[in-house]
C-alpha cells in the first residue's frame, strides 16, 4: 500500500485507533473520509480536523448501501476501504446474552463482510486499490471474557486469506493488540499499548513494507504467533490470569 496520495474511506473513525489513524493519513498527503453512527462527532471532527465524515451504522444494510453511494459519488477516486468499524463486550457464557452475542457479530463480522462487498466492484476499478481488514490479536489467542469478540476477529482473519486470493488488490489484515482505547474501557490501562505509539508503528509498518499481508506491531507478535512458536498454552494462561 503506498501511504500517501490515496482517497480512504475507514469506517468506524470517529474514536480510537480509527480516529488516530485517519488524521495520520490525513497529514501524509491522502484524502481520508470516515464514519461513524453519530453525526455531531462527525461533524466535530470535520470542524476540527478536517476530515469528511458520512453517517454509517454498519448493522444496517441501507445504510451500508446509502454510505457506499455517498462517498463514491463525492469522491470517485476512493482507492482504499479500511473495515475499522466494531464493538468489544464482556460476555457471561453461564447466562447466554444471545441478543449481544448477535449484535457483536453483525456489527464485527457481518458489518466488514457486508462493507467489503459494496465496496469491491468499485475497487476494482481502481489503480493501487487496498482493502485493509481489522482483526486482533485475539483472532489468535482468545481472551476468555469476551468469547464472542474473539471469535468475530478469528472470522475476519479466515475471511481476509480468502479477499487476498480472490481478488486482484491488495488486501490487508491489520491486527492489533490491546490498545489504551475506550473499547472495553482500556484508556488506561497499563498493560495496553498507547494508542500514538501503536498509530507511529502500525505507519511506520505500511512505509517500511508497502506490500504487506498483515501489520502486525511488535506487540502483537506474543499473540499473533503463539500456536506456531508453541507457547499457545502458556499464552492463553498468562492473557487470561492478566485479564
Amino acid at each position: 500500500m503506498k501511504t500517501t496520495g490515496n482517497t480512504i474511506f475507514l469506517t468506524g473513525g470517529t474514536s480510537g485507533i480509527g480516529l488516530e489513524l485517519a488524521r495520520r493519513f490525513r497529514d501524509l498527503g491522502n484524502t481520508v473520509i470516515i464514519s461513524g453512527r453519530r453525526k455531531d462527532l462527525l461533524d466535530r471532527i470535520a470542524a476540527e480536523d478536517g476530515i469528511d465524515g458520512v453517517q454509517l451504522d454498519v448493522a444496517d444494510p441501507a445504510s451500508i448501501t446509502a454510505a457506499y453511494e455517498a462517498v463514491t459519488t463525492k469522491y470517485p477516486a476512493v482507492n482504499v476501504l479500511i473495515t475499522m468499524a466494531g464493538i468489544m463486550q464482556p460476555e457471561d457464557l453461564k447466562n447466554h446474552d444471545l441478543a449481544l452475542a448477535e449484535e457483536i457479530i453483525t456489527i464485527n463480522l457481518l458489518g466488514t463482510i457486508r462493507t467489503v462487498a459494496a465496496f469491491t466492484p468499485h475497487l476494482l476499478e481502481q489503480q493501487d486499490a487496498v482493502i485493509m481488514t481489522v482483526s486482533s490479536g485475539l483472532a489468535f489467542v482468545p481472551l476468555v471474557i469476551t468469547p464472542t469478540y474473539n471469535a468475530t476477529k478469528a472470522a475476519i482473519h479466515s475471511y481476509t486469506q480468502s479477499l487476498r486470493h480472490q481478488l486482484p488488490l491488495q488486501v490487508i489484515e491489520l491486527v492489533p493488540p490491546a490498545v489504551q482505547t475506550t473499547l472495553l474501557n482500556q484508556e488506561n490501562d497499563p498493560h495496553a499499548m498507547p494508542l500514538a505509539e501503536y498509530a507511529d508503528e502500525t505507519i511506520q509498518l505500511l512505509k517500511d513494507n508497502p506490500n504487506a499481508e498483515e501489520i502486525l506491531v511488535t506487540r502483537v507478535h506474543f499473540l499473533r504467533n503463539a500456536e506456531k512458536e508453541n507457547r499457545y498454552e502458556s499464552v492463553v494462561a498468562a492473557l487470561n490470569s492478566v485479564a
